[in-house]
Protein backbone atom coordinates (compact mmCIF):
# COMPACT_ATOMS: atom_id res chain seq x y z
CA UNK A 1 0.00 0.00 0.00
CA UNK A 2 2.81 2.38 0.91
CA UNK A 3 4.63 1.82 -2.40
CA UNK A 4 1.37 2.34 -4.33
CA UNK A 5 0.81 5.60 -2.49
CA UNK A 6 4.37 6.74 -3.14
CA UNK A 7 4.04 5.80 -6.81
CA UNK A 8 1.18 8.31 -7.17
CA UNK A 9 3.66 11.18 -6.75
CA UNK A 10 4.77 13.51 -8.10
CA UNK A 11 1.29 14.32 -9.39
CA UNK A 12 0.25 17.17 -11.65
CA UNK A 13 -3.34 18.37 -11.60
CA UNK A 14 -5.26 21.34 -12.90
CA UNK A 15 -6.49 23.98 -10.48
CA UNK A 16 -9.13 26.12 -12.10
CA UNK A 17 -8.68 27.83 -15.45
CA UNK A 18 -5.25 29.29 -14.79
CA UNK A 19 -3.50 27.07 -12.26
CA UNK A 20 -1.53 23.83 -12.11
CA UNK A 21 -0.65 22.02 -8.89
CA UNK A 22 2.41 19.78 -8.64
CA UNK A 23 2.17 17.55 -5.53
CA UNK A 24 5.07 15.59 -4.06
CA UNK A 25 3.12 13.79 -1.35
CA UNK A 26 -0.25 13.51 0.32
CA UNK A 27 1.07 15.08 3.52
CA UNK A 28 4.03 16.96 4.91
CA UNK A 29 7.35 15.16 5.22
CA UNK A 30 10.91 16.41 5.08
CA UNK A 31 11.42 14.99 1.54
CA UNK A 32 8.10 16.30 0.18
CA UNK A 33 8.77 19.80 1.52
CA UNK A 34 12.33 19.71 0.22
CA UNK A 35 10.99 18.70 -3.20
CA UNK A 36 8.41 21.50 -3.23
CA UNK A 37 11.01 24.14 -2.36
CA UNK A 38 13.52 22.85 -4.92
CA UNK A 39 10.98 22.42 -7.71
CA UNK A 40 9.49 25.87 -7.23
CA UNK A 41 12.99 27.37 -7.52
CA UNK A 42 13.58 25.38 -10.72
CA UNK A 43 10.28 26.56 -12.24
CA UNK A 44 11.14 30.17 -11.40
CA UNK A 45 14.56 29.73 -13.04
CA UNK A 46 12.93 28.64 -16.29
CA UNK A 47 11.14 32.01 -16.51
CA UNK A 48 8.45 30.61 -18.79
CA UNK A 49 6.56 33.28 -20.70
CA UNK A 50 3.01 33.21 -19.38
CA UNK A 51 3.78 32.02 -15.84
CA UNK A 52 2.45 34.71 -13.52
CA UNK A 53 3.58 33.39 -10.13
CA UNK A 54 4.60 30.27 -8.25
CA UNK A 55 3.96 29.31 -4.64
CA UNK A 56 5.28 26.42 -2.57
CA UNK A 57 3.05 24.88 0.12
CA UNK A 58 4.00 22.16 2.60
CA UNK A 59 4.26 19.45 -0.06
CA UNK A 60 3.28 20.97 -3.39
CA UNK A 61 3.88 23.81 -5.85
CA UNK A 62 1.13 25.96 -7.37
CA UNK A 63 1.83 27.57 -10.74
CA UNK A 64 -0.48 30.35 -11.90
CA UNK A 65 -0.34 31.24 -15.59
CA UNK A 66 -2.07 33.07 -18.44
CA UNK A 67 -3.73 30.44 -20.68
CA UNK A 68 -3.90 32.88 -23.59
CA UNK A 69 -0.11 33.15 -23.52
CA UNK A 70 0.83 29.68 -22.29
CA UNK A 71 -1.79 26.98 -22.99
CA UNK A 72 -2.47 24.28 -20.39
CA UNK A 73 -0.99 21.49 -22.49
CA UNK A 74 2.22 23.40 -23.16
CA UNK A 75 2.78 24.21 -19.50
CA UNK A 76 1.92 20.66 -18.44
CA UNK A 77 4.48 19.32 -20.89
CA UNK A 78 7.15 21.72 -19.63
CA UNK A 79 6.49 20.78 -15.99
CA UNK A 80 6.46 17.05 -16.76
CA UNK A 81 9.77 17.44 -18.56
CA UNK A 82 11.22 19.27 -15.57
CA UNK A 83 9.88 16.62 -13.16
CA UNK A 84 11.66 13.93 -15.18
CA UNK A 85 15.09 15.54 -14.78
CA UNK A 86 15.72 14.19 -11.27
CA UNK A 87 14.27 12.62 -8.13
CA UNK A 88 12.96 15.78 -6.51
CA UNK A 89 12.60 14.09 -3.11
CA UNK A 90 16.40 13.89 -3.08
CA UNK A 91 17.01 17.35 -4.52
CA UNK A 92 19.25 19.77 -2.63
CA UNK A 93 17.51 22.67 -0.98
CA UNK A 94 17.71 25.97 -2.90
CA UNK A 95 20.74 28.20 -2.49
CA UNK A 96 20.48 31.62 -0.86
CA UNK A 97 18.58 30.48 2.22
CA UNK A 98 19.05 32.46 5.44
CA UNK A 99 19.45 31.49 9.10
CA UNK A 100 17.59 33.60 11.65
CA UNK A 101 18.52 33.52 15.35
CA UNK A 102 15.59 35.13 17.11
CA UNK A 103 15.63 36.24 20.77
CA UNK A 104 12.53 34.73 22.36
CA UNK A 105 11.03 34.98 25.81
CA UNK A 106 9.36 31.70 26.79
CA UNK A 107 6.56 31.73 29.33
CA UNK A 108 5.97 34.71 31.63
CA UNK A 109 2.90 36.84 31.05
CA UNK A 110 4.10 37.43 27.47
CA UNK A 111 3.67 33.77 26.45
CA UNK A 112 1.33 32.34 29.08
CA UNK A 113 0.74 28.82 27.70
CA UNK A 114 4.26 27.44 28.00
CA UNK A 115 3.44 25.57 31.21
CA UNK A 116 0.38 23.92 29.64
CA UNK A 117 2.35 22.86 26.56
CA UNK A 118 5.25 21.55 28.66
CA UNK A 119 2.90 19.48 30.80
CA UNK A 120 1.21 18.01 27.72
CA UNK A 121 4.65 17.06 26.35
CA UNK A 122 5.66 15.44 29.64
CA UNK A 123 8.37 18.01 30.32
CA UNK A 124 9.16 20.54 32.99
CA UNK A 125 9.07 24.18 31.91
CA UNK A 126 12.87 24.31 31.95
CA UNK A 127 13.10 21.17 29.80
CA UNK A 128 10.51 22.58 27.40
CA UNK A 129 12.48 25.81 27.01
CA UNK A 130 15.67 23.83 26.37
CA UNK A 131 13.92 21.68 23.77
CA UNK A 132 12.14 24.49 21.94
CA UNK A 133 15.08 26.86 22.13
CA UNK A 134 17.51 24.28 20.69
CA UNK A 135 15.30 23.37 17.70
CA UNK A 136 16.55 24.62 14.34
CA UNK A 137 13.48 24.66 12.13
CA UNK A 138 12.79 25.36 8.45
CA UNK A 139 10.26 27.77 7.01
CA UNK A 140 8.11 25.04 5.42
CA UNK A 141 5.68 27.45 3.80
CA UNK A 142 4.16 30.91 4.25
CA UNK A 143 0.42 31.34 4.45
CA UNK A 144 -2.80 31.93 6.41
CA UNK A 145 -1.78 35.57 6.96
CA UNK A 146 0.68 37.78 5.04
CA UNK A 147 4.26 36.72 5.75
CA UNK A 148 3.25 34.12 8.36
CA UNK A 149 5.47 31.00 8.40
CA UNK A 150 4.85 27.41 9.34
CA UNK A 151 8.07 26.04 10.82
CA UNK A 152 9.23 22.51 11.49
CA UNK A 153 9.70 19.96 12.43
CA UNK A 154 9.91 19.62 16.21
CA UNK A 155 10.56 16.39 18.12
CA UNK A 156 7.85 13.74 18.59
CA UNK A 157 7.17 14.91 22.15
CA UNK A 158 5.61 18.04 20.61
CA UNK A 159 2.95 16.15 18.64
CA UNK A 160 0.22 17.65 20.82
CA UNK A 161 -3.54 17.95 20.24
CA UNK A 162 -5.27 21.28 19.75
CA UNK A 163 -6.69 23.10 22.71
CA UNK A 164 -10.30 22.38 23.56
CA UNK A 165 -11.04 26.13 23.52
CA UNK A 166 -9.90 28.98 21.31
CA UNK A 167 -7.40 31.55 22.58
CA UNK A 168 -9.19 34.80 21.68
CA UNK A 169 -6.05 36.65 20.56
CA UNK A 170 -2.28 36.31 20.45
CA UNK A 171 -0.10 39.32 19.54
CA UNK A 172 2.10 39.89 16.54
CA UNK A 173 5.35 37.98 17.00
CA UNK A 174 3.71 35.21 19.04
CA UNK A 175 5.47 31.85 18.76
CA UNK A 176 2.76 29.19 18.83
CA UNK A 177 3.35 25.43 19.04
CA UNK A 178 1.17 23.28 16.75
CA UNK A 179 1.52 19.57 15.79
CA UNK A 180 5.33 19.34 15.80
CA UNK A 181 5.52 22.77 14.23
CA UNK A 182 5.86 26.38 15.23
CA UNK A 183 3.65 29.07 13.76
CA UNK A 184 5.03 32.60 14.10
CA UNK A 185 2.21 35.12 13.97
CA UNK A 186 2.58 38.08 11.62
CA UNK A 187 -0.49 39.86 13.03
CA UNK A 188 -2.70 39.56 16.12
CA UNK A 189 -5.14 36.66 15.66
CA UNK A 190 -7.11 34.00 17.54
CA UNK A 191 -5.65 30.49 17.64
CA UNK A 192 -6.44 26.97 18.77
CA UNK A 193 -2.78 26.29 19.56
CA UNK A 194 -0.55 27.19 22.49
CA UNK A 195 1.32 30.47 22.83
CA UNK A 196 4.69 29.32 24.20
CA UNK A 197 7.07 32.14 23.23
CA UNK A 198 7.12 35.78 22.20
CA UNK A 199 9.40 37.44 19.65
CA UNK A 200 9.83 40.97 18.38
CA UNK A 201 10.31 40.02 14.73
CA UNK A 202 8.06 41.86 12.26
CA UNK A 203 7.12 39.52 9.43
CA UNK A 204 5.07 41.76 7.15
CA UNK A 205 5.69 45.35 6.05
CA UNK A 206 3.18 46.33 3.38
CA UNK A 207 5.09 49.42 2.20
CA UNK A 208 8.40 47.60 1.72
CA UNK A 209 9.74 46.50 -1.68
CA UNK A 210 10.06 43.04 -0.08
CA UNK A 211 7.02 42.95 2.24
CA UNK A 212 7.66 39.42 3.61
CA UNK A 213 10.59 39.16 6.00
CA UNK A 214 11.00 35.39 5.63
CA UNK A 215 11.33 33.10 2.62
CA UNK A 216 10.35 29.43 2.33
CA UNK A 217 13.46 27.39 3.03
CA UNK A 218 14.92 29.84 5.54
CA UNK A 219 15.98 28.31 8.86
CA UNK A 220 15.23 29.70 12.30
CA UNK A 221 16.18 29.15 15.92
CA UNK A 222 14.24 30.79 18.73
CA UNK A 223 16.89 31.40 21.37
CA UNK A 224 15.70 31.83 24.98
CA UNK A 225 16.29 35.21 26.63
CA UNK A 226 14.98 36.83 29.80
CA UNK A 227 11.97 39.10 29.65
CA UNK A 228 14.19 42.06 30.56
CA UNK A 229 16.61 41.36 27.71
CA UNK A 230 13.73 40.71 25.32
CA UNK A 231 12.10 44.08 26.03
CA UNK A 232 15.46 45.81 25.51
CA UNK A 233 15.95 44.05 22.17
CA UNK A 234 12.51 45.23 21.07
CA UNK A 235 13.17 48.82 22.17
CA UNK A 236 16.56 48.94 20.43
CA UNK A 237 15.49 47.08 17.27
CA UNK A 238 11.73 47.50 16.70
CA UNK A 239 11.67 45.68 13.34
CA UNK A 240 13.74 42.60 14.20
CA UNK A 241 13.64 42.46 18.00
CA UNK A 242 17.37 41.66 18.05
CA UNK A 243 17.21 38.83 15.48
CA UNK A 244 20.55 38.00 13.87
CA UNK A 245 20.63 37.04 10.19
CA UNK A 246 23.26 34.97 8.38
CA UNK A 247 23.50 32.75 5.31
CA UNK A 248 22.80 29.04 5.64
CA UNK A 249 25.92 26.93 5.21
CA UNK A 250 25.34 23.28 4.29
Amino acid sequence: MGSQTAAAYPRLSRAGLSGLLVSFGGSLSEPSNRAALAFRTAVEAQALDGVVETMASLASVFVRFEPAVLPHQQLEAALQELLATQDWLQAPLPAGRRFWRVPTVYGTDLAPQLAEAADAAGLSEAQAIDSLGAARVRVLTIGFAPGQPYLGSLGPEWDLPRQTELTPMVPRGALVQAIRQFVLFSNPAPTGWRHVGQTGLQLFQASSEQPFTLRPGDEMQFEPVSKTDFLKFCADDPQRGGAILSEVTE
